[in-house]
């Protein structure tokens, strides 16, 4: 089965930024949607950033439009989430999702099938 790898989280003061990348063992991630999810603690996991396999479109949530970048390099079988400007809400796990849709809908949970275990942002003064 696909296993995919976040890495990158950590601890950074507000207004910094980090790059957070996702891979996947054993198969490419060519042929998926990928999104970014996030979750805080006591909160449902939401839908952050999306890009299709072939990385010709992506989406955002309004928290985070213009603040991140969601982008891949399939030739090195990786997804990134480069992430600006950071603030204290943004503090959550960040998950990477794989998907076998068209995109459409992909900051829902409900279109991802694989998931990996997250990584830890916190953002704090």
């Amino acid at each position: 089965q696909l296993q995919l790898v976040e890495s990158g989280g950590g601890f950074v003061q507000p207004g910094g930024s980090l790059r957070l990348s996702c891979t996947a063992s054993v198969f490419t991630l060519d042929s998926y949607v990928i999104g970014w999810f996030r979750q805080a603690p006591g909160k449902e996991r939401e839908g952050v950033a999306c890009i299709s396999s072939s990385g010709g479109s992506t989406n955002y949530a309004d928290s985070v439009k213009g603040r991140f970048t969601i982008s891949r390099d399939n030739a090195k079988n990786t997804v990134y989430l480069q992430m600006n400007s950071l603030k204290p809400e943004d503090t959550a796990n960040y998950y990477c999702a794989a998907g076998f849709g068209d995109g459409r809908m992909c900051l829902a949970k409900y279109a991802m099938d694989f998931w990996g275990k997250g990584t830890l942002v916190t953002v704090s003064p």
